[in-house]
């Protein structure tokens, strides 16, 4: 041993020897090669910082007789002997080189034999460990953090499986994530290593969770204690500094290195705590649960909320938890939320919907709900513009559920958030239909069951017919009934017939075609007030294409809803009058429809977005009562087409008020398209919504053409994108 100790001397002089954090490495190397051949002596007291002789607690006893390391274990710079002259005329390996080289020669070996044996007996890990917990010398947690990092990495056999590996093991853990720790790098390196390490032999996770003492209390407990042992060890595992509390701990660094390892680490834990059924690993799920919940709700409470704009939260980029950058608050907390919805993407089912609950109660219900029934119009809108661009960037099943289950179980919240796209500040009124709008991209069926469909299925809309049968035709006299603007109940408000659009040019006995409901809606705006053609803009076609790519994608979303081909039968029999409501959406929705000629273009263009998103959705409830002109009406009862001509009935009154009306429409929408700077101030709203609406009814006309083919009848909507379509009379 002195001949090796004083081979190794003469290789490592420099200038800086005697500095602390060198002594600290040749400390640790020289632990780590002390299972070739170590028996105490007087040289040993060279090697500690100056304060005295080692500690007698680190003198390990004499080397058995059977070990005598020969050429087939030691390198050849290792054995002792005179020093070669080729050796002393080149430098020497440093200490990470010596430390690579004895765990090539020792750990890597498929069969370790007796010096794994000798280590272990001699619980030289126990030392290190000890060593590194003193910081004796200085600097030597990080040499030992290194070499549990490459001990666990490199040696192929299954480790944890001894105690006197798992020991050590689970004490370097608790010092870890220390405040003020200047280690953090070799921290998340060595946790890592462990995490891989049980991914590797899935059943040690339970053992390495556990705090040491918990584990050997449990090891020496009875059979008849047996479930008083297991309670104790669910509480061992909520403790303090466990494995997944460092974990989290390190996932805050600002270090992206450490941050990454850190989260690549939880990743790799979630993907083994499968708790279904529930056992000893169930309180090992809640925990972390509460602790990714938790962090989530911590990072949204460090929002600075008064500083953040709506627009720019309901239009925040997706940040990825892989990425270094994390610049502000908004951006962490979002990369939080990234990393919870791959990790309850990935993990086991059990344990994804545990997280997902965690956060539901822990961040949606305890810290946002309060903020969106809060009396303050600042907080409404900052909370629903965050919970929109959460809404956008959510994709995990789980998690989704959750949030749902929050927004559209949660009856205070939806009633409110509903209120909402109707309140008389236009922001939160933009936020909430910005969040509807969001809501109804989601691959979830509940959102269009709870909004609209739930209260459309009755289909108390239309009126019973005298005969009897629901489908039956109507009388060619009366077939008119519910067809004519005049005749509608929210049109016939005492209006001047010269104020009325122009009737369309064809009135079918029965229900339409599909070029008379396109036409239906082409026709609606009367052409004294059509503006498109001023700046050569295209008709309803120029929307065909992004109308083909709507109804695409709401179709993707729907595919494996399996909704009915056709409608319903209406629910109360023949000759029943029962009242209808749309539901608190599709009410909210008119409304604000019926007042554009006075709104905001922002608000009218979002309302609009909304709208023609449900018209793209292919169910026949929504094509008969959003889409079709030419449905019978129930008293007081109305659809979007019977919306829109009470609009245009308003329309045709106020525009007598509007000087000059075609220029006025023509420079503002020059000003709208950013063509035209100026634009006077007078009846800018009313001009706004006639450009709106004229566009609307173009985009609605264009859904109805892709939707609907040439032989649409009243029973079927046809939902293929691709079919063709009707040339339509202008």
């Amino acid at each position: 041993m002195t001949d090796i100790l004083v081979y190794e001397e003469k290789q490592q002089v420099t200038s800086s020897a005697h500095t602390p954090v060198t002594m600290a490495t040749k400390l640790s190397d020289l632990i780590g090669i002390a299972y070739i051949s170590f028996s105490p002596g007087p040289d040993s007291s060279r090697f500690s910082p100056g304060s005295g002789p080692v500690p007698s607690w680190f003198r390990p006893g004499p080397v058995p007789s059977w070990f005598r390391p020969g050429p087939a274990l030691v390198p050849s710079r290792f054995k002792p002997g005179p020093v070669p002259v080729q050796v002393r005329s080149r430098p020497g390996p440093g200490p990470k080189q010596a430390r690579s080289g004895l765990i090539a020669c020792l750990l890597v070996q498929e069969e370790p034999g007796r010096c794994l044996e000798f280590l272990l007996q001699n619980r030289l890990l126990e030392t290190l460990c000890t060593l590194g917990k003193a910081q004796y010398p200085p600097g030597m947690s990080q040499q030992v953090l290194l070499f549990f990092s490459r001990l666990l990495s490199q040696m192929q056999k299954p480790l944890l499986q001894l105690v006197p590996v798992r020991t050590p093991v689970q004490k370097l853990i608790g010092l870890c994530a220390l405040p003020g720790s200047c280690t953090e790098k070799e921290e998340a390196q060595f946790l890592l290593a462990v995490c891989s390490r049980v991914s590797q032999d899935p059943h040690m996770l339970r053992y390495i969770l556990q705090p040491p003492d918990r584990l050997l209390a449990s090891n020496q407990s009875t059979d008849a204690a047996s479930c008083q042992s297991e309670a104790s060890a669910s509480s061992a595992v909520q403790s303090e500094r466990g494995l997944l509390w460092v974990l989290l701990q390190l996932s805050s660094s600002q270090r992206p290195a450490v941050r990454l390892k850190a989260c690549e680490g939880l990743l790799q834990l979630a993907s083994l705590l499968d708790v279904d059924p529930p056992g000893e690993l169930w309180a090992a799920a809640a925990q972390l649960g509460q602790l990714l919940a938790g962090r989530l709700q911590e990072l949204y409470s460090l929002l600075p909320l008064e500083e953040l704009q709506a627009s720019e939260l309901r239009s925040w980029p997706c940040p990825s938890w892989r990425s270094e950058s994390q610049a502000d608050h908004m951006t962490r907390f979002l990369t939080w939320l990234d990393f919870l919805d791959e990790l309850t993407a990935d993990a086991p089912q059990a344990l994804s919907l545990q997280v997902s609950q965690c956060v539901l109660q822990r961040w949606l219900m305890e810290t946002l709900r309060p903020q969106l029934l809060n009396a303050c119009e600042r907080s409404v809108l900052v909370s629903t513009s965050v919970l929109c661009c959460v809404v956008r960037l959510v994709r995990s099943p789980s998690l989704l559920d959750q949030v749902l289950e929050f927004l559209l179980r949660t009856p205070s919240v939806l009633q409110l958030l509903l209120r909402h796209c109707d309140h008389t500040s236009d922001q939160i009124s933009m936020a909430s239909l910005s969040l509807v709008d969001e809501l109804l991209q989601k691959p979830h069926r509940d959102v269009l069951d709870t909004l609209v469909l739930g209260f459309l299925e009755s289909r108390h809309y239309l009126t019973s017919p005298a005969g009897g049968a629901e489908d039956q035709q109507p009388d060619s006299d009366s077939s008119n009934d519910g067809q004519d603007p005049e005749d509608d109940p929210f049109f016939s408000d005492g209006f001047p017939d010269d104020h009325l659009p122009p009737p369309r040019l064809h009135q079918p006995a029965a229900p339409g075609s599909a070029a008379d409901i396109i036409n239906s809606f082409l026709g609606l705006v009367p052409v004294q007030v059509r503006s498109a053609h001023l700046l050569q803009d295209g008709g309803y076609e120029s929307y065909v294409l992004d109308a083909r790519s709507l109804v695409s994608q709401c179709q993707a979303l729907s595919l494996q809803w399996v909704w009915p081909q056709t409608p319903p039968p209406p629910t109360c029999s023949s000759g029943e009058e029962a009242h209808f409501f749309e539901g608190h959406l599709l009410r909210v929705l008119f409304e604000r429809l019926g007042r554009m000629l006075q709104q905001p273009y922002e608000v009218n263009l979002q309302l609009t977005a909304v709208l023609s998103r449900l018209c793209a959705f292919s169910h026949p409830l929504l094509d008969e009562y959003l889409l079709d002109p030419f449905i019978h009406l129930s008293a007081g009862s109305r659809s979007l087409f019977a919306v829109l001509v009470r609009v245009v009935g308003e329309l045709m009154e106020r525009i007598q008020h509007v000087a000059d009306l075609p220029q006025r429409l023509l420079d503002t929408r020059r000003h709208l398209l950013g063509l035209h700077l100026d634009a006077r101030p007078e009846h800018l709203a009313l001009l706004q919504g006639v450009i709106v609406l004229e566009e609307f009814c173009k985009e609605l006309a264009a859904i109805a053409f892709v939707k609907m083919p040439l032989d649409r009848n009243h029973d079927r909507f046809c939902s293929g994108p691709g079919s063709a379509g009707p040339e339509p009379a202008e």
